[in-house]
């Protein structure tokens, strides 16, 4: 929702501003400019990034209009989730989870939270490393800890990569805005003892494309490349909560203090109270099975 109301005001401000001045928005309206400077842009984009780069970017479009999912609400549920999955590998034994780890999908504990069972990222993160754990492949907490950041790395490097070829991207658009201007400016010289009307609309068209590469740059590209960002961050702070809890647990931690670590690691603006944690665990009990 964001990025429809930055783009609104962007164009509301600029156009709005322009008219004030006794300017004619049609004036700005020049299809040749858009069409050199967005076409040489996306060529470049599509030359300096391989194919898996242009799908992130494509994929991250979507988020950026709903907006980050790692909310409070979700992060209460993916603290209660380990929670019900550590007090059940505590009373019952960490061979108990065998079906939970194997079969999420039919797990009577990851059923109760289904919008964390949707995220296909979350719940392979949770049942690859509780896997290990079952299994005893990992003996004591450094080592899964160590194991996590490697995975956490990797995909940090991994989530800045759309974010970055944005960046790529409005920082060439100023440029190709020149481009657009160079070839009116040729245009306009071609023109050269015709009509001084004729001559004007040719210059007001070229420097229309300077306008429009500054524009696309820093009121669109660049902005969204960096809330391309910050759902990445987001991301990675919420897998810092589930390795938080889950090393807290391998460390020997009860599983109440276990997630009030992960609580620990989420950001000020969506991390719950404890009481808030305690009363919605109480409301998530236990499912049978």
């Amino acid at each position: 929702m964001n990025l429809i109301i930055g783009i609104v005001m962007v164009i509301g401000c600029v156009i709005g501003g322009f008219m004030l001045g006794k300017g004619n928005p049609l004036a700005l309206f020049q299809p040749n400019e858009l069409l050199i400077i967005g076409g040489a842009a996306a060529g470049a984009f599509v030359i300096s990034n391989p194919g898996k780069v242009m799908k992130a970017v494509a994929s991250n479009l979507p988020r950026m209009i709903k907006g980050s999912m790692y909310k409070k609400d979700y992060y209460l549920d993916s603290l209660a989730l380990l929670y019900d999955l550590l007090t059940k590998a505590r009373k019952e034994g960490l061979m108990s989870l065998e079906n939970d780890v194997e079969n999420p999908e039919s797990s009577p504990i990851f059923s109760k939270y289904p919008n964390v069972l949707s995220n296909h990222h979350a719940v392979e993160f949770l049942t690859d490393y509780l896997r290990l754990i079952v299994g005893g492949s990992i003996k004591n907490a450094f080592e899964l800890d160590s194991l996590m950041d490697i995975e956490l790395d990797t995909h940090h490097e991994e989530g800045t990569q759309p974010s970055a070829a944005l960046t790529r991207v409005a920082d060439a658009l100023p440029g190709f805005g020149i481009v657009a201007a160079v070839l009116g400016i040729v245009i306009t010289m071609a023109a050269l003892g015709g009509p001084p009307e004729e001559i004007g609309h040719h210059v007001a068209a070229a420097l229309v494309g300077t306008f429009l590469g500054i524009l696309l740059a820093y009121g669109f590209i660049g902005p969204m490349s960096i809330a391309i960002e910050h759902l990445a961050r987001d991301e990675a702070q919420y897998f810092k909560c589930l390795k938080t809890t889950l090393v807290a647990s391998q460390q020997g931690y009860a599983p109440q203090i276990a997630v009030e670590f992960g609580r620990k690691a989420i950001f000020s603006t969506e991390r719950p109270t404890f009481i808030e944690l305690e009363e919605h665990v109480k409301r998530k009990p236990a499912a049978a099975g």
